[in-house]
């Protein structure tokens, strides 16, 4: 790996969503709209609507959300050099999206859509767990057509989200475009219901254009039938560089002949959201530094551990004195 001093710059793309993170009291809603809990379902413009009609009472916060969103956003916090492609559209929740990126430094790549911007309910249960009742709007339009060579040229890595495996057409235009322009793949299996959805066409993405595979141990079991262990196995045999995470357990890392199992911190969850795509964060910036895998796995779980003790993706300001303390330890 290269010297930190020559740091790598990540591209993430994905849907461009706004979260309304709504603190649920009980299960009873995720029953009345048929969302199965702890996994992501898209909906159409009415349903969302009456999701969030239904939760309006209960105590609710907003900001910028998407998977791979969710990961750019972590690693601009660390001060990486980064990038983001969506579609929103110029209304309040676009603008929204648009400035708290530009706010952060990253460099908005943002096309415009021509219906209302993507809106994710994310409804967290009691237990932490957390269920997203997703409408895309303008997320659903980004297309092939948008993208272009130039988009990718400045960028090292490309981070993707497995959303995106809905939209055959797009995501493989995407990894094509990344490929052609030597870009380093990362994918994040995002959630176990789109890995059954559609495994036969993921693997081939896998084997045929991904370098690094995030998967937690519910998707890692969706994508192979096994438990964490043998998952990882299986899916390092597909890819550079494959990572399982495991909850409180931590995560496991295998590249070629380097394991690692690296510990979880142990902390008081609140909210599980968005720790997977934080670790991602972690994972991504090391690897762009020069940092070991261990390192990057350590890093990852160290923003993780942040992430769950907090409502919502995003890690509050006052962590990060801390977070650069620990970074200093791993370089």
């Amino acid at each position: 790996m290269e010297n930190a001093k020559t740091q790598k710059s990540i591209v993430g793309i994905g849907s461009a969503l706004v979260d309304v993170l709504v603190q649920l009291k009980d299960d009873q809603l995720l029953n009345q709209f048929g969302l199965p809990k702890g996994s992501m379902t898209l909906v159409d413009a009415d349903l969302s609507k009456r999701i969030l009609d239904a939760s309006a009472e209960l105590e609710s916060g907003m900001e910028t959300g998407g998977s791979a969103a969710n990961t750019i956003r972590g690693i601009a916090q660390l001060r990486g050099k980064s990038g983001f492609i969506g579609k929103v559209h110029d209304d309040t929740m676009g603008q929204f999206f648009k400035k708290s990126f530009e706010d952060l430094q990253i460099e908005p790549h943002l096309f415009n859509g021509s219906i209302p911007s993507g809106v994710a309910a994310t409804l967290i249960s009691p237990d932490s767990e957390r269920t997203f009742g997703t409408y895309l709007g303008a997320a659903s339009e980004l297309s092939v057509a948008d993208l272009s060579d130039k988009l990718f040229a400045d960028y090292d890595y490309l981070h993707i989200e497995g959303y995106l495996v809905f939209n055959h057409e797009l995501i493989e235009g995407i990894l094509k475009i990344a490929k052609k322009n030597g870009l380093t793949i990362s994918l994040d299996m995002a959630s176990y219901n789109v890995v059954e959805a559609d495994r036969g066409f993921l693997t081939r993405l896998v084997n045929d254009y991904v370098d690094i595979v995030f998967a937690n141990e519910e998707e890692a079991k969706a994508y192979t039938g096994k438990e964490p262990q043998e998952a990882l196995e299986e899916i390092a045999q597909q890819c550079s560089v494959a990572i399982v995470k495991i909850g409180k357990e931590g995560s496991l890392v295998k590249s070629g002949d380097l394991y690692a199992r690296i510990a979880a911190t142990p902390v008081k969850a609140i909210d599980t959201t968005g720790a997977g795509d934080v670790y991602a964060s972690g994972f991504l910036y090391g690897l762009a530094n020069g940092l070991t895998l261990e390192s990057c796995g350590k890093l990852g779980g160290i923003l993780a551990a942040e992430v769950i003790q907090v409502l919502g993706a995003k890690i509050p300001d006052e962590s990060w004195p801390q977070i650069f303390k620990a970074l200093e330890g791993l370089k």
